[in-house]
């Protein structure tokens, strides 16, 4: 681990009488993670001798010659009776009322960003939480262009003062896994709105991988070749540029009945300064989850996507390589869950076209893979409960307990219900019609309104797609199109908007979208986020 244990610089001040010190994370109400060892750490003077003492444990330690020192509490069952933890070295620190349960992260960007008062059923929501034993931290918000050891928050008890300010989906899951398991839970939310997944990645796992070697480069010649009054000009510009054409659009619209109006395009970003943007390859990984490590965690629940999306091919690599680096630098396996895009208009009518290439849905496509390719990974599918016109979806609740349906089958052992929707595994040609099969199919395929099937595609080798029919046999779906006689690939909700897309399993959770071809993404090749907005060379077909 590039800094081992604890970023001296950033916690400690050096000097002939350095107190013990804590990171913030470990402060008054958090909770610990049950039946693991649990890492406690900090600086001191250098070669002080550090005390810490918890649960009926004591545990003492010389700090090394940076000043760092480091404990391991041996496993505990969990504990809802608070109790005191404290270090003592020629000061003592008292961290009080802390519980022993299950600790989870929750990170992303605005979605999972997205507090209780800003969700649905927010009041209701607010006044009837009385959950002592859920806590949150909330990072505060830091980006950092150096690893950081230490940052800014406080624990929060689930209550009517405090609840309103929590993320939401955290919350959510959070409260469902403490209502089956009857354990304290502890919530760590460490998320940002707009940000991209490279943010949140260490810098030397994005230098390993061949897909981020443009993306670094592009901001490091940005940040070479930064000049503010020349960038603010040139937004101002596409700022002005921007405000013509929606004006443009306004009064064309107000002579358009509702149905028929022209989308407004995206408002332009402003500039990036790159010494304090968020957006910058491992600024918030830096700043927001290096001062987290190695805090005993049991997994973390990821939303995040939307601001990848023009990237989605290379997002395939991107999300495994963030997650495999923080299982390394935290020395754990743990589970790591998925939240899918939800169903979202991205700014566009419904698709009456079939065969329209969206990033969407191959952003959709490269969470799914993931959670299919790395083990002790789950992706919950909410192509059901998204909002056309806000792409952030107010029915958090529903997140947060498909999130912890994952986590209760796969973490817990509780697999007395189906815990996902149906996800694409195999597909087979006969004839003029493709058989699709699917894992998750609980207590069998069905369709969310009783009617037909909807929104399958179908190809043959010209690339040409089709609507198609559908029909459940069994556990698998028989796709169709009489303008396809030799089928070869198969679609179904590919669109960021997928209207009618109905499939489901019996337990009510929806199936995700899939493809069964090996067509070339639309966003092949577009791998750093200054060049989105340029086509990428048409690839070769294969």
């Amino acid at each position: 681990m590039k800094r081992l244990l604890f970023s001296c610089l950033a916690l400690l001040a050096t000097g002939l009488h350095a107190e013990v010190k804590l990171p913030g994370v470990f402060s008054d109400g958090m909770v610990l993670q049950q039946q693991q060892l649990v890492r406690v750490w900090g600086g001191a003077e250098l070669g002080e001798e550090v005390k810490v003492d918890f649960a009926g444990q004591t545990h003492s330690i010389v700090t090394d010659g940076t000043g760092q020192w480091s404990v391991t509490l041996n496993p505990m069952n969990a504990n809802a009776q608070p109790a005191d933890l404290v270090v003592t070295g020629k000061n003592t620190i008292t961290v009080k009322n802390v519980l022993v349960g299950e600790v989870w992260i929750c990170s992303g960007q605005s979605n999972m960003q997205w507090t209780v008062k800003q969700a649905a059923n927010a009041e209701a929501e607010v006044a009837g939480a009385n959950h002592p034993q859920i806590r949150m931290f909330n990072v505060e918000r830091e980006p950092s262009l150096e690893e950081q050891g230490d940052c800014k928050g406080a624990w929060k008890e689930a209550n009517p003062a405090n609840v309103g300010d929590f993320s939401a989906v955290g919350y959510y899951f959070g409260r469902h896994l403490h209502n089956v398991l009857k354990v304290p839970v502890g919530l760590i939310n460490t998320s940002w709105g707009g940000t991209r997944i490279e943010a949140w990645t260490s810098s030397l796992a994005l230098q390993e991988r061949p897909c981020a070697t443009e993306l670094l480069a592009d901001w490091k010649a940005h940040a070479d070749k930064w000049d503010a009054a020349k960038e603010q000009a040139a937004f101002d510009k596409r700022k002005a540029d921007w405000q013509a054409v929606v004006k443009k659009i306004d009064e064309e619209n107000a002579k358009l009945a509702d149905g028929q109006k022209k989308p407004k395009p995206q408002a332009p970003r402003p500039p990036d300064d790159p010494a304090k943007t968020p957006h910058r390859p491992s600024v918030l990984f830096n700043g927001m989850v290096s001062p987290l490590i190695p805090y005993g965690i049991k997994g973390a629940i990821w939303y995040q996507g939307e601001s990848n999306q023009k990237r989605a091919f290379q997002y395939q690599e991107l999300l495994p390589t963030m997650i495999n680096d923080w299982r390394k630098l935290w020395v754990d396996n743990f589970s790591f869950y998925i939240v899918q895009l939800a169903n979202f208009g991205n700014g566009r009518p419904a698709t009456k076209d079939a065969g329209v290439a969206d990033t969407w849905a191959e952003l959709q496509e490269a969470q799914t893979l993931t959670a299919l390719t790395l083990e002790k990974c789950g992706v919950a599918v909410i192509n059901d409960i998204g909002e056309q016109n806000d792409i952030h979806p107010k029915n958090k609740q529903e997140v947060g307990r498909r999130l912890a349906l994952w986590a209760l089958a796969k973490d817990y052992g509780k697999n007395g219900a189906e815990h996902s929707g149906p996800l694409y595994q195999s597909s087979v040609v006969q004839g003029d019609k493709v058989r699709v099969q699917f894992t998750h199919t609980g207590a069998g395929l069905k369709t969310r309104d009783g009617g037909e099937l909807k929104h399958f595609q179908i190809a043959g080798a010209d690339q040409k797609w089709s609507w198609a029919k559908a029909k459940i046999e069994g556990n698998e779906v028989v796709v169709w199109s009489e303008s396809v006689p030799q089928p070869i690939g198969v679609r179904y909700a590919w669109a960021s908007w997928p209207e009618g897309a109905n499939l489901m399993n019996a337990e009510g959770l929806p199936a995700s979208c899939f493809r069964t071809d090996d067509f070339l993404p639309s966003t092949l090749g577009v791998v750093s986020p200054f060049k989105e907005n340029v086509p990428a060379p048409a690839p070769a077909k294969p």
